[in-house]
């Protein structure tokens, strides 16, 4: 068995080297095997050629030939996913792959297509914007009421989707949005969907967060357009 790993990676130099180190040395329950796709998104601080230094066969890095967006990274990973599950990294130090088994334990001892790893479940307070917070509480609200659905947060980046059910999935987004329309069309697919509680590192904007107020903007127009698709 087998856990497809897409790590999208813009500009994270300083980081990008650790994550990767971080997923490595995980240890999947099961013995199950990784497989690591990285997308670089056509960096301009260094990422690239840190990346393109490597000699690390267990890596399978594709290079983005223009800043596309994490929606582009990842709809250009998704076709070469071969595992049974796939799960997102971020490529900064905000989520720590340890967290994967936790996933990857609820999807199989409940037979579930997807879960989701929440930062708001029992109340956690984790977001270091209280605008932050309330962008993910406002498109986790408008999904539910659209989508018939529970989801705390629809905004995480720790998404586990059974492979064959993520490669069915016509995906269009570019960007953050891709979260907003993961969780719209995932729901229309399959009931067999859970949220567990996981644990969130942010960073600030000084030190490198990307996404803005902006992009609840999209996420929304992401949440109306998938109905009609």
């Amino acid at each position: 068995m087998k856990l497809s790993i897409i790590i999208c990676v813009y500009n994270e130099k300083d980081t990008v080297l650790q994550v990767l180190e971080q997923v490595k040395n995980v240890k999947l329950i099961n013995n199950w095997s990784k497989q690591i796709i990285i997308v670089e998104d056509c960096s301009t601080d260094g990422t690239r050629k840190l990346l393109k230094n490597l000699s690390d066969p267990s890596l399978q890095i594709m290079y983005q030939p223009k800043n596309y967006g994490k929606g582009a990274a990842i709809r250009t990973a998704i076709p070469y996913c071969t595992s049974d599950y796939t799960i997102f990294q971020d490529a900064d130090l905000e989520y720590h792959p340890k967290q994967f088994n936790k996933l990857l334990g609820e999807a199989l001892r409940n037979d579930l297509d997807v879960v989701y790893g929440s930062r708001l479940l029992e109340n956690k307070h984790y977001h270091r914007y209280k605008l932050n917070r309330w962008a993910v509480q406002v498109l986790s609200k408008i999904t539910n009421l659209l989508y018939h659905t529970n989801f705390t947060d629809v905004a995480t980046n720790y998404k586990l989707i059974r492979s064959s059910l993520l490669q069915s999935l016509d995906l269009t987004s570019n960007g953050f949005d891709i979260e907003f329309e993961l969780s719209a069309k995932l729901s229309r697919k399959t009931q067999k969907i859970s949220e567990i509680p996981i644990d969130y590192h942010p960073r600030s904007y000084a030190e490198g967060k990307k996404i803005r107020p902006s992009d609840t903007i999209s996420g929304i127009i992401a949440i109306f357009r998938s109905l009609k698709s």
